[in-house]
């Protein structure tokens, strides 16, 4: 062999076994990240969370990985989500609050973190997040919705290179308006209604419209999913699916019930998770960052208020954290209300809500909805749809529910003295955790609108 050509192949060699690719190298490849997230979806909406939709592609998923049944985010609207999952923060610490937000400046994210440790970080789909500066992805999208020809590229390019990869694949579905997917495939008539809701024609119809774009997101699930096998990537690929806030029907989306808060979580990852496993750990969405950078090999820094998930997902544990919290701010939403602040904490059993302005009209986009509209209408004639519509718009101070009896909270036990200790407790773990993150209360909704991003100079208005 001449002296050139083993220079080279020994170059080649080295290269490769940095990476974890070579033939023969006792180091494994560091594994592929694959996030994809829907918008606006009720996690109980979806087929393996027992919902109507169809959702092939996700159950199967489920049926390969590890379903989590107690998974919840920080905040129940799209901006303060996708920086609290980037960010590994929680929305308050880290500025991004309100809607159309962004994080206080000297805030890493995801690209920072994951970098350095030697991989390609991309995001296709809906941003919402700013500054650039620091959500400084590889970018690309469709009417705000994945490029799938983009990941099918990227993808190969990471494989041909050896590179590992980061990848958000952030869908624009089920947000409303609901026009995409096949309604033909619900019956209106036949729907099994929350039992939340107002029974209304207008509501059964819009519902038919919604599940048929729950079903078009999970066709974009099963897109992801093929590229991977396309380029033969599955098998070193953790993959997580997500369902977002609650959708915009009423108690869903800007509201802090677990209809709001709470989400499907699936995980798959060849060799590493059981398949067909159920985890009933309570997790939260600031939690994934944390998991990639020890995945990848790296060392969580303590800013982070996230905790790696890894434990969980290899079977060595089956608890995960004791409490998970939640915020919510009108201000600065679409019809919202000039303020309404809530903030929650929930355990395995029981759910506190403290609502700092009772005495305000809660009210959004969807109270000036027409399905709303179809509500109130009802409501003048029917007693149980007149409680839903109050119940939705006026709050008390205080909220207490047995999650486990009353799954969808709607049996209010803040003033029944058998459970002031349990409220007691729960009051006073949320506000140690509100004086943790900077939260003032009301002080800090008031300031809502200067961390919006319309009030951000030199920076545009996120997509």
């Amino acid at each position: 062999m001449r002296r050139r050509d083993f220079l080279k192949m020994a170059v080649t060699g080295i290269a490769a076994g940095a990476r974890g690719y070579a033939f023969g190298s006792t180091r494994p490849a560091k594994p592929n990240f694959l996030f994809i997230i829907a918008d606006d979806c009720t996690f109980r909406d979806i087929g393996c969370y027992g919902g109507q939709a169809h959702t092939p592609n996700i159950d199967r998923l489920a049926s390969q990985g590890m379903r989590f049944t107690q998974c919840f985010q920080a905040a129940p609207m799209c901006s303060p989500t996708r920086h609290n999952i980037y960010t590994g923060l929680y929305p308050v610490k880290s500025g991004a609050y309100p809607n159309h937000t962004f994080v206080k400046d000297g805030t890493q994210s995801v690209v920072q973190y994951l970098k350095p440790l030697g991989y390609r970080v991309a995001l296709s789909g809906k941003r919402h997040i700013n500054p650039p500066e620091v959500f400084a992805f590889e970018y690309s999208g469709k009417d705000n919705n994945p490029d799938f020809e983009a990941i099918d590229t990227f993808m190969g390019q990471c494989k041909a290179d050896g590179t590992p990869f980061c990848l958000f694949a952030c869908s624009n579905e089920p947000h409303s308006p609901w026009n995409k997917g096949d309604p033909s495939q619900y019956d209106a008539a036949t729907l099994k209604l929350p039992p939340y809701f107002v029974d209304t024609n207008r509501t059964r119809r819009t519902m038919v419209r919604y599940l048929a774009e729950i079903t078009y997101f999970d066709g974009q699930v099963g897109q992801a999913l093929a590229l991977l096998d396309k380029h033969d990537l599955a098998d070193n690929t953790l993959v997580i699916v997500v369902s977002e806030q609650g959708s915009s029907f009423p108690f869903g989306k800007w509201t802090c019930y677990d209809t709001g808060l709470q989400s499907a979580f699936i995980v798959r990852w060849p060799g590493k998770v059981k398949p067909g496993t159920v985890s009933e750990a309570l997790i939260e969405y600031v939690d994934v960052l944390p998991t990639y950078i020890e995945a990848a090999g790296g060392t969580s820094p303590p800013v982070l208020d996230g905790k790696s998930l890894l434990p969980v997902l290899l079977g060595r544990t089956q608890d995960h954290k004791e409490y998970v919290f939640g915020e919510m701010t009108t201000r600065g939403i679409i019809d919202g209300s000039e303020h309404f602040g809530t903030r929650s904490i929930r355990s395995r059993r029981f759910k506190y809500v403290w609502n700092f302005t009772p005495e305000v009209r809660f009210q959004n986009v969807c109270t000036n909805s027409a399905i709303f509209a179809s509500w109130r209408t009802k409501a003048a004639t029917d007693p149980d749809a007149a409680d839903k519509v109050r119940r939705y718009e006026r709050r008390p101070g205080e909220e207490l529910y047995d999650v486990a009896k009353d799954p969808y909270e709607w049996d209010n036990l803040a003033d029944d003295p058998s459970y002031a200790q349990v409220k007691s407790e729960l009051r006073q773990r949320l506000l140690e955790w509100m004086n943790a993150m900077g939260d003032q209360g009301q002080q800090t909704e008031l300031e809502a609108f200067d961390h919006q991003t319309v009030n951000r100079p030199g920076t545009a208005r996120p997509r």
